[in-house]
């Protein structure tokens, strides 16, 4: 666990820690929620204390995939009646813990920039009390969404082998490319027919990147398409829970290990 908190970035405003991994995708479909859960989970299980933020302001669904009724939530930190702090839950089944969104609630996606200030401030400073922290991110490159990519360690740009989510996670890179050059983004292929499918998703995207914007995001790893993962989001019970041999649950655990390895 960490025990020290962040330095103030220029301007006061505490930034999240190298810890933090930003979770996106240039388009909704691609799994990216059910990854975050299942990250969250594995990083959990090798004995990481680690933190799961629903980020998807106005339609959050963390807590709909596990099946839970938060009884805090960020709309109630927002509202200014409950810190970030006080709205953390644990969630004993994956032994990591939740800050919830309120899924369907338009308000959240309207943040304003003092308030999204405030919270990546309070975020960076949660992050000293973790070994990891996950920002599950809304889909697309609005404000917010562009705010906290840039402010987190690491973002993972998670696509499947559709044109339109290569060409919506190409969208993504650039933009986060052009705020900060030195991001460190990484590619997730997730619901790949097979691994070598999912690395010849990849070399397209990587192909674009290098062509037109003069870098290389590493791939993070492929996630196989696994029909146990329907199954397991239609029961509400993390696939790490339900069916932990499964090839998608093997995938995210292989994922977790390489991002949770010391350098």
């Amino acid at each position: 666990m960490k025990d020290v908190a962040p330095a103030p970035a220029p301007g006061g405003v505490v930034a999240p820690a190298e810890n933090t991994l930003a979770v996106a995708s240039g388009k909704g479909g691609v799994g990216k929620t059910w990854f975050s859960i299942t990250l969250a989970h594995a990083m959990a299980r090798r004995g990481q204390r680690a933190l799961l933020f629903d980020a998807d302001l106005g339609l959050a669904n963390v807590d709909i995939q596990l099946g839970l009724m938060p009884r805090r939530d960020l709309a109630a930190v927002l509202e200014g009646t409950i810190t970030l702090r006080n709205a953390v839950e644990h969630f004993a089944d994956g032994g990591f813990d939740i800050i919830a969104g309120r899924s369907g609630s338009g308000r959240l996606a309207g943040v304003a920039p003092r308030q999204l200030v405030e919270l990546t401030g309070d975020l960076g400073l949660m992050a000293g009390q973790y070994d990891w922290m996950i920002l599950d991110l809304s889909a697309g490159i609005d404000r917010n969404v562009r705010q906290l990519a840039v402010l987190s360690g690491t973002v993972l740009v998670v696509t499947t082998d559709e044109p339109t989510a290569l060409t919506d996670a190409y969208a993504f890179i650039k933009v986060v490319n052009a705020m900060k050059p030195a991001a460190d983004i990484r590619v997730v292929v997730n619901m790949a027919p097979s691994r070598r499918e999912g690395e010849r998703t990849y070399a397209t995207l990587l192909k674009a990147c290098q062509s037109f914007l003069k870098r290389s995001p590493p791939l993070a790893g492929v996630v196989r398409q696994d029909r146990l993962v329907r199954d397991a989001i239609r029961a509400q019970v993390p696939l790490l829970t339900r069916s932990p041999h499964a090839d998608a649950a093997g995938d995210v655990v292989t994922i977790a290990d390489r991002l949770t390895r010391p350098p």
